[in-house]
């Protein structure tokens, strides 16, 4: 709107012109793109940042079962006729069993007794003291943490080999939560090799 105002016997030109009803929808979808694209950028760091730390976690609370399971398998003793019966075969160091998801084997460290290492309803299980009327059960993680996976694989497990015992542990594990969709499936193996020199020449 132009209008006329008059000062002083001059004559100044006003101009009234504002926005139109277009140019404020305009900014208006312009300004609400950059809201959610930023938003956006925003959200996808906060999830990201959510599944690094809940996979630092799943770490951190199967560091201890690992280590664990490392200093008992370390210290297996081959199956001789002098010990208790806990494997099937003399000279063997340890017992896959359910095809590689447990293990069992002789622990020098506890008075050579009978143990195994195991998977149950998404928990690490040890069991101690096979060969006694009541076995000691246990679970190596927090109910916090699932085991999807547990597989054990053993090379140089017999006396018929001349290969120095070796146990590679292999798991697949998740926080448990109520964003069980959003946290990660965490990947760790480890090889532990027998404490004592056990190669025949």
């Amino acid at each position: 709107m132009i209008g006329k105002c008059v000062h002083n016997k001059k004559t100044i030109v006003i101009n009234r012109r504002g926005f139109t009803l277009i140019e404020m929808m305009i900014a208006l979808v312009i300004f609400s793109l950059t809201i959610v694209g930023i938003s956006g950028v925003y959200i996808t760091g906060i999830r990201g940042q959510r599944m690094i730390i809940s996979g630092e976690r799943s770490i951190d609370q199967s560091s201890y079962a690992l280590e664990y399971m490392s200093r008992a398998l370390r210290m297996a003793k081959k199956q001789s006729i002098d010990l208790p019966n806990c494997l099937p075969n003399t000279g063997n160091n340890f017992e896959l069993l359910n095809g590689g998801q447990g293990i069992k084997f002789i622990n020098s460290l506890e008075g050579f007794d009978c143990q195994r290492f195991y998977l149950l309803n998404g928990q690490l299980m040890q069991e101690k003291g096979l060969l006694t009327p009541s076995p000691q059960v246990s679970e190596l993680t927090s109910a916090s943490l699932e085991v999807t996976r547990l597989a054990f694989n053993v090379t140089g497990g017999s006396e018929t080999d001349n290969l120095q015992p070796r146990v590679t542990v292999s798991m697949v594990l998740r926080l448990k939560s109520a964003r069980a969709n959003e946290d990660p499936l965490v990947r760790v193996q480890t090889t532990i090799s027998q404490r004592n020199l056990d190669v025949q020449y």
